[in-house]
């Protein structure tokens, strides 16, 4: 009796249905990106659209995937902080000429829903204020 309910015992859990692992331990972060000329998204077709997948592996067509996640990664997800990143580094100075272009964000980083809108005066701004995020 002893053994056939120690076989039971263990045999029970190994027939139950298996429960189905997470796809992945990390957070998803995926995110689709907008530029277009103009000062709103809503007013602005948009002009070239880049992805960048900063999950376990960085992927996307954004022009430097890796770049742009480790930006991301730098300010928490905080896109209006890209600007504290890299502030002209390159030491290309921009113009004051206004030629609005307009940048969206969406997806999702580290499991949070983002909507990202913002309009820089002009492409140099835009690719030295936003880092290596908005240089696509």
């Amino acid at each position: 009796m002893t053994g056939a309910l120690l076989t039971a015992t263990l045999a029970g859990p190994l027939s139950e249905p298996a429960h189905s692992a997470p796809a992945s331990l990390y957070a998803p972060s995926s995110l689709v990106m907008t530029t277009g000329h103009g000062e709103k998204a809503a007013t602005t077709a948009p002009e070239r659209a880049v992805t960048v997948n900063c999950a376990y592996t960085t992927t996307g067509t954004h022009p430097d995937p890796r770049q742009a996640c480790a930006d991301l990664d730098r300010v928490n997800g905080d896109l209006d902080r890209l600007a504290t990143l890299r502030v002209n580094e390159t030491g290309r100075p921009c113009t004051k000429e206004y030629r609005p272009i307009v940048v969206t964000v969406e997806g999702v980083w580290r499991g949070t829903r983002v909507n990202y809108e913002h309009t820089f005066a002009n492409p140099c701004i835009k690719e030295t204020q936003g880092a290596s995020a908005f240089a696509f």
